[in-house]
């Protein structure tokens, strides 16, 4: 397989669109090809920013108050002067006798467009005022809590002890905050976007700490979601407490998913932490039998600088009897 072909399945494979013999193509192509591994770590990562912020429809109202500005401008025009007038019908006048063949044609043309312009403005005019009524009917209301785009920055994360209850305190035009039970959707997302916060590595710690514990206990931690964003911290994290919490989340997912896998391989290759990429050895002994991590601990078991990580991989592959 060439680049090529690589960079077209790893945008495939991302959205799960890909056969399960072509992702095992791919994979030993990307264990291979560190050009091919950074561009898919790069597409995870932007996913999973990007389903942290939800795709928001225009709002009734916003239509309505455009079609009328759109209005107010067209009116604002400067009515045309009369040659420029003349200057057009003569235009019209020259056009209409060398489309005469076609005239017929226009004109049913016409016809069928005006009548759907006109059932489209009244429509839209029915719509508006609806929207118009919804927001007068609704401006006694409590506004709902703002959506991840609206957000500024996460400043908190607090769990009640021995509850499922959580509150996340964010920054809007002014402080905000929310309380829900973990498996609150939009508790989830802020807890995401928490987990991306450059600026404080406490955040990013309760955060991936409370994704972590959700997983371990097998809370909804889908593979687009919670589970990719702990393998966005367990790969470019900077700090290794966060790297940690991030492993043990993904840990009963090495078996079953491959991306964990290879996330957990990369850690065992190329962390700075020498505790990590231990755990990480354990993480990975009841899939040692796998060819990938098999390939992996053999090089890290022959050539890694850590004595103590050189023996712990030759340990995992004493108990393999058929790669002695």
């Amino acid at each position: 397989m060439n680049c090529e072909v690589a960079h077209e399945r790893i945008v495939a494979a991302a959205y799960g669109e890909l056969a399960d013999e072509l992702v095992h193509e791919l994979d030993r192509h990307v264990s291979g090809c560190a050009a091919c591994r950074e561009e898919r770590e790069q597409l995870r990562a932007l996913k999973v920013l990007a389903d942290a912020y939800p795709v928001a429809e225009p709002d009734a109202n916003l239509i309505a108050r455009s079609r009328l500005r759109l209005d107010e401008a067209l009116d604002a025009l400067p009515p045309r002067r009369w040659y420029e007038r003349l200057g057009q019908r003569l235009t019209n006048s020259f056009a209409a006798m060398q489309m005469a063949p076609v005239a017929a044609l226009l004109l049913l043309v016409i016809g069928a467009g005006a009548g759907s312009l006109g059932g489209y403005r009244l429509a839209m005019g029915k719509a508006a005022n609806a929207a118009q009524a919804l927001a007068q009917s609704q401006v006694a209301q409590p506004q709902p809590p703002a959506g991840p785009a609206e957000i500024a920055s996460i400043s908190s994360i607090e769990r009640q002890p021995n509850s499922e209850m959580v509150e996340v305190r964010y920054n809007q035009l002014v402080p905000q905050r929310i309380q829900g039970s973990l498996a609150d959707p939009e508790i989830r997302q802020l807890l995401m976007l928490a987990s991306q916060n450059s600026e404080s590595a406490g955040l990013r710690d309760d955060s991936v700490g409370l994704m972590a514990a959700e997983c371990r206990a097998g809370h909804g931690c889908k593979a687009a979601g919670i589970r990719d964003a702990l393998m966005v911290a367990l790969r470019y994290d900077k700090n290794e407490g966060v790297r940690e919490k991030a492993l043990h989340g993904l840990e009963p997912y090495v078996a079953e998913d491959v991306r964990v896998r290879d996330a957990v391989l990369e850690s065992l290759m190329y962390d700075a932490d020498a505790r990590i990429r231990s755990e990480a050895i354990s993480i990975l002994q009841p899939v040692e039998a796998d060819t990938s991590v098999r390939q992996v601990l053999s090089s890290v078991a022959n050539s890694d600088h850590n004595s103590h990580i050189r023996n712990a991989s030759r340990q995992v592959l004493n108990q393999v009897p058929e790669i002695q």
